[in-house]
């Protein structure tokens, strides 16, 4: 593996970087301050993206994307992560790549006008009593002549507030195995305004300010056929398909978030003095910052190759694993150091850490909780030995 960045790629970085710099970091004090987003600069920052070629930075040329290679994503990805969640999420859009399964119709209504901004999508799995058990959703899609009604409800559903649709998973049927029955899961297109579907305000939490999870209840939703994304009871084939970067995208953002962290840090350990020395100077926190480069560089590696590997077509269920478990642990201990580092003042709203400190809990629960991640990683070590 080569691990130098080309120029066209260290320009993507550098693009981004400055995207970053001055059209959204702006706007973060606002949000943080107010905890919503203002419409009119989200259309405003999106039309400049659009403009400079980041929006849909993730799809392919051939739809409208920018098309990037895998590391030149995660360098993307590492550096729009650096200001805040909801901003350079709603602002910057990344469409769904599940949306390259359309067909037909499918790809004038849905997967063109999305690359092109001019729809928006959220997608829909998560329900109440499943979790990370999916195959558990209790959501029903049943057949009714040429149509199909579902029924249940979803949550945590990200910017279900700000979609024209979403991607909506349900159980349409069960098929035997050895194990006993096993549902089938399908997935529908449902636009914002179809009747019996309602979207409603989701639960209060600590993290990504203006960022808003959303419940989504269906009652008796009726869809014509052709609504459906893939083949019936295929669902989560076309999930694996395409969703499973999503994981890899946490990783990189993770780091670009430590470096913030990382480098405050530094610069606070250079610039404080205690006891008539620099604080960088006394071992309890520069070996702090010691871990802290190194926790981080391996995050930063692990995530590198398995882009690297994604680009050859070798990358496997458990790079991804391992490259998320690390980096989100990493966030989680580099936030917290920072913090202890730059003590009470750490805390304050007038620094970025408090808030990268809040927005890291979720990375080790969304995407597959950091035990999922295990599960996944020990399976990939075991199964080939017959465990």
């Amino acid at each position: 593996m080569d691990f130098a960045i080309s120029e066209e790629q260290q320009l993507i970085a550098d693009t981004t970087k400055a995207f970053v710099e001055n059209e959204m970091k702006p706007h973060e004090d606002e949000i943080e301050r107010t905890g919503e987003l203002d419409p009119e600069v989200v259309k405003q920052i999106k039309a400049k993206a659009i403009e400079t070629g980041l929006y849909a930075a993730n799809m392919p040329e051939e739809v409208g994307g920018a098309g990037l290679d895998m590391v030149s994503w995660v360098l993307f990805e590492k550096e729009l992560s650096k200001t805040n969640y909801a901003l350079h999420w709603t602002c910057v859009g990344r469409p769904s790549n599940i949306l390259m399964a359309c067909v037909g119709e499918q790809r004038e209504r849905y997967l063109l006008p999305t690359v092109r901004g001019e729809r928006a999508d959220c997608l829909a799995m998560t329900e109440p009593g499943a979790g990370s058990d999916l195959r558990g959703m209790k959501m029903s899609a049943v057949q009714d002549g040429d149509d199909w009604v579902l029924n249940g409800t979803k949550h945590f559903i990200s910017y279900a507030d700000w979609a024209d649709y979403a991607i909506v998973f349900a159980a349409s049927g069960a098929e035997d195995t050895p194990r006993g029955k096993k549902k089938l899961i399908t997935a529908f297109f449902v636009d914002k305004g179809t009747p019996g579907f309602t979207i409603r305000d989701g639960y209060q939490n600590v993290a990504h300010r203006g960022y808003k999870n959303c419940i989504l209840e269906f009652d008796n939703c009726r869809l014509p056929s052709t609504q459906i994304l893939g083949e019936i009871g295929k669902g989560f084939d076309v999930a694996n398909e395409w969703l499973g970067f999503t994981r890899l995208q946490i990783a990189a953002g993770c780091v670009g978030r430590a470096e913030i962290a990382l480098d405050a840090s530094k610069e606070w350990a250079v610039e404080r003095e205690q006891f008539g020395q620099q604080i960088g100077k006394f071992q309890g926190v520069s070996f702090k910052l010691a871990d802290m480069a190194m926790q981080m560089k391996a995050s930063w590696l692990l995530t590198l190759e398995c882009a690297w590997k994604a680009d050859q077509g070798t990358c496997t269920d458990m790079d991804m694993a391992m490259a998320k478990l690390h980096a989100t642990e990493m966030l989680q201990m580099v936030s917290d150091e920072a913090i202890q580092i730059h003590g009470g003042m750490g805390l304050m709203q007038e620094l970025p850490l408090e808030r990268i400190w809040r927005d890291a809990r979720i990375e080790r629960i969304w995407e597959g909780t950091s035990e999922i991640q295990r599960h996944i990683i020990s399976r990939g070590l075991l199964r080939p030995m017959g465990g």
